[in-house]
C-alpha cells in the first residue's frame, strides 16, 4: 500500500516542529522552563507529586521548597520529598533551574545547582502523551518564589511569583513516531561518539514487548534497522530461558531502543556512552543474578585501540535521581573494532561507556614481569630471612631482631599476595577478589607498620640509649594488628575491593587483572586516606630518620669510606621504606624512569632486605679477622649500630 502525500507532509511537519519549534515560545512541543528560584538560607527541599493524565503542570517554591505538581506523563508516577543539601543548594539566596519535559519518552528532567535530578526516566509512550503545554496564570507576587521565568530563553515575567500554572493537551504521539520512524534518515553512527556526537537526537524510543509462555526457551530482539551505511541492526538482545524462570509475577519481557538521546550522556566528561541505550525491564519485577546472562550485541562504527569500552548499566534503584554507569553485573566482550557484546546479569539500562582520552599503562608487559620477578624472589629471600633472624634470636638477646623479623614476615606475606593476585583474578573472579584484595591491603599496611616501627626504633636506639625500648608486644600489636581495624572498617563498608583492570597501551582489549581496591568514588577515597596518607608520613619520617643518622654518625672515620656510607644509606632505606616515597614522582619527562626504578626497588624490597642482612653479617665476620686492623673494627662497630637500627 502506497503512503499517500498527506502522509508526508504530516511526518515532514512533525519533524520540522520538533527541530525548530514552530509557534510562539510559551505553547511548544517540549517544555523548556528556567528560573531563578529566590529562597532562605536553611535547609531546602525539592517536592514532587507526578502522576499520569494531561491535567497540566504546576512548577511553585517557597522560602524552603520547590514544588513540581502536576498530571502530565503517560507511565511516570512519582511522590517524593528529596533534601537539597547534599547538592550543595542550602548557602545561597538563589538557584537557578530548568525544567524540561519530553513528552515522546515520558522524560522530566530537572537541572539546579549544576546537577540534572531525573524526576521521570525515559520510557517508550505507548500511545497518547501530553503536549503544548501552554503558560496559563501566574499566582500573585512574593517574597520568595520564581523569578525570571523563561519559556525557550523568553522571558515570560521578570517579577517574583510562587507559581507558574501550565495547561496541556493531548496527542497521538506513537502515530507520530511510527510515522517518523519510518521516514527518518538519522545515520548509525554510534561509534562516532568516541570523537563527537552532533547527530540528530532521535525523539522518539522504540519498544517491543515479549511474552515468555510456558516452555520459553529464550528469545532475540532487534532494534529498528537505519539508514546508513548498513542495514544491520544497530542493538540485538537475547533473552535467556532463565529470565522466564526468575520472572515469578509476569510473563512479559520489555526492551526499549533509545537512540542519540542527550540525557544519558550526563556524568564524567572524559567518558562518552554510545549513541544507543537499551532498557530491559519485566513490569513490577526486580531481576539480579540471572543464572543465564542476557546478551546485548552493539553494532557501531570502529572504535580506535588506543580508546578503551565497556559495557555498563543504570540501576535506577541505586540512584534513582542521577545517570550513574556502572560495570557490576556486566561482561565486555569485543567481536572486533565495531561490535561489543554485553552479557549481564540483572535488568536495566544498559549501554557501552567509550573512554575519549586513553590513559592506558605503557609498558605494562614489561612491568608485570618485573613485578613477578621480584615478587618471587622476595618471597624466597624473606624466607631465608626469616630462618636467618630466628637462628641468630636463639644467640643473641638484640632487641631489634624480632622487629626485622616481623618486618620480613609482613613482606613476604605482601610478595606472596602480590604474585599470586593475577592468577586469583583470573581464576576466582569478584568473589574471590573481595577477599584477596582485603588481604593484598592488610599485607602492604602491615608492611608500611613495620617500615614505621623500624624507624621509630632506629630512633629510640640513637636518641633514647638508656630507656628501656618497649615490649615486643607492643610492636606486634601495631605492626599486625592495627593494620586490619581500617581494611575490617572498609571490608563491611563494602564495594571497596574487588577485580581491578590495568589496561595496556599496546592492547586495551587485553587488560590485565588484579585483586585489588575497585575504581569507584568510595575506593579512591579510601586509597587516598589509608594507603597515600600513611605512604607519605611514613616516606617523611624516614627520610627525617636518615638525617638524623646522619648527623649522629657522620663525624666518625668509617663514615669518610665510600663502601661504609653507600651501605649506611641503602640499608636504612630497605628498612624504612623510603624507597615507596618513588610513587610520588611520577611525572613527565622521567615518568617512565621512576615507573620502572619504583618497581625495580619496591618488588625486589624483600631480596635487598636479605642481602643488606647478609652483607653486614659477612662484614661482621671479616672484622673480627686481626689483619682488618682498628678500621674494619669500627667499620663494624658502625654497621653494629645499623643493624640495631
Amino acid at each position: 500500500m502506497e503512503r499517500q502525500p498527506t502522509d508526508n507532509v504530516k511526518v515532514m511537519f512533525f519533524l520540522i516542529s520538533l527541530l525548530f519549534t514552530v509557534g510562539s515560545s510559551e505553547n511548544d512541543l517540549f517544555l523548556d522552563f528556567c528560573g531563578t528560584w529566590r529562597h532562605g538560607k536553611g535547609s531546602l527541599s525539592l517536592n514532587i507529586n507526578l502522576s499520569t493524565g494531561c491535567d497540566g503542570l504546576s512548577i511553585s517554591a517557597n522560602e524552603s521548597t520547590l514544588s513540581i505538581n502536576g498530571k502530565i506523563t503517560a507511565q511516570c508516577r512519582r511522590s517524593d520529598v528529596i533534601p537539597l543539601n547534599k547538592f550543595g543548594l542550602d548557602s545561597e539566596e538563589d538557584s537557578f533551574f530548568c525544567l524540561f519535559w519530553e513528552p515522546l519518552l515520558d522524560q522530566l528532567q530537572l537541572q539546579i545547582g549544576g546537577h540534572s535530578l531525573i524526576l521521570c526516566w525515559p520510557a517508550s509512550v505507548l500511545d497518547t502523551c501530553c503536549t503544548d503545554l501552554s503558560h496559563g496564570s501566574n499566582t500573585a507576587e512574593a517574597k520568595y518564589g520564581i523569578m525570571n521565568g523563561m519559556v525557550r530563553n523568553d522571558i515570560v515575567n521578570d517579577k517574583i511569583h510562587m507559581a507558574y500554572n501550565f495547561g496541556g493537551i493531548f496527542t497521538k504521539c506513537k502515530e507520530l513516531c511510527d510515522q517518523a520512524r519510518q521516514d527518518s534518515t538519522y545515520s548509525n553512527t554510534p561509534g562516532e561518539a568516541v570523537k563527537r556526537n552532533q547527530s540528530i537526537e532521535h525523539p522518539c524510543a522504540y519498544r517491543s514487548e515479549v511474552e515468555m509462555k510456558e516452555g520459553f526457551r529464550g528469545f532475540d530482539v532487534t532494534s529498528p534497522t537505519t539508514t546508513g551505511e548498513t542495514s544491520e541492526p544497530t542493538t540485538t538482545i537475547h533473552l535467556p530461558p532463565a529470565l522466564k524462570q526468575a520472572a515469578k509475577k509476569n510473563n512479559n519481557a520489555v526492551c526499549t531502543f533509545f537512540h542519540n538521546n542527550s540525557f544519558f550522556q550526563e556524568g564524567p566528561k572524559e567518558v562518552q556512552i554510545l549513541n544507543d541505550v537499551v532498557e530491559i525491564t519485566v513490569t513490577d519485577e526486580i531481576i539480579t543474578d540471572l543464572s543465564e546472562p542476557i546478551k546485548i550485541g552493539f553494532h557501531h562504527n570502529a572504535i580506535p585501540k588506543m580508546h578503551s569500552r565497556k559495557c555498563v548499566s543504570w540501576d535506577t534503584r541505586k540512584d534513582p535521581l542521577q545517570v550513574n554507569w556502572l560495570v557490576d553485573g556486566c561482561e565486555t566482550q569485543q567481536r572486533g573494532p565495531k561490535h561489543t557484546d554485553c552479557l549481564c546479569n540483572h535488568l536495566t539500562y544498559f549501554t557501552v561507556l567509550v573512554q575519549l582520552e586513553p590513559r592506558p599503562v605503557r609498558h605494562l608487559v614489561a612491568l608485570t614481569a618485573i613485578t613477578y620477578l621480584g615478587c618471587a624472589v622476595s618471597v624466597i629471600s624473606c624466607i631465608a630471612l626469616i630462618i636467618f633472624l630466628c637462628r641468630k634470636r636463639g644467640r643473641s638477646k638484640e632487641q631489634s631482631i624480632p622487629i626485622h623479623l616481623g618486618l620480613a614476615v609482613s613482606l613476604a606475606f605482601l610478595s606472596l599476595l602480590f604474585f599470586l593476585t593475577g592468577v586469583l583474578a583470573n581464576v576466582g573472579g569478584e568473589s574471590v577478589c573481595v577477599w584477596v584484595g582485603a588481604l593484598l591491603h592488610y599485607a602492604l599496611l602491615s608492611s608500611f607498620s613495620w617500615m614505621g616501627i623500624e624507624v621509630f626504633n632506629t630512633f629510640w636506639l640513637v636518641y633514647m640509649v638508656f630507656s628501656p625500648s618497649p615490649k615486643l608486644y607492643t610492636w606486634n600489636l601495631v605492626g599486625f594488628i592495627l593494620p586490619a581495624v581500617p581494611v575490617i572498617i572498609l571490608a563491611a563498608i563494602g564495594d571497596i575491593y574487588g577485580l581491578r583492570e590495568v589496561v595496556p597501551s599496546d592492547d586495551i582489549s587485553n587488560p590485565y587483572l588484579m585483586c585489588w581496591m575497585k575504581v569507584t568514588n568510595k575506593a579512591l577515597l579510601a586509597h587516598v586516606f589509608t594507603n597515600m596518607t600513611i605512604l607519605a608520613l611514613l616516606v617523611s619520617s624516614g627520610f627525617v630518620m636518615l638525617f638524623l643518622v646522619y648527623r649522629q654518625i657522620r663525624t666518625r672515620d668509617e663514615w669518610r669510606q665510600n663502601r661504609v656510607a653507600f651501605l649506611s644509606i641503602w640499608g636504612l632505606s630497605c628498612l624504612f621504606g623510603t624507597t615507596w616515597g618513588l610513587t610520588f614522582l611520577d611525572f613527565e619527562p622521567l615518568s617512565d624512569f621512576i615507573l620502572f626504578l619504583s618497581c625495580i626497588l619496591n618488588s625486589f624490597q624483600g631480596f635487598l632486605l636479605m642481602l643488606r642482612f647478609c652483607m653486614l653479617d659477612w662484614i661482621r665476620k671479616q672484622a673480627a679477622h686481626p689483619g682488618l686492623g682498628s678500621t674494619s673494627t669500627g667499620s663494624t662497630r658502625q654497621h653494629m649500630l645499623q643493624e640495631k637500627s
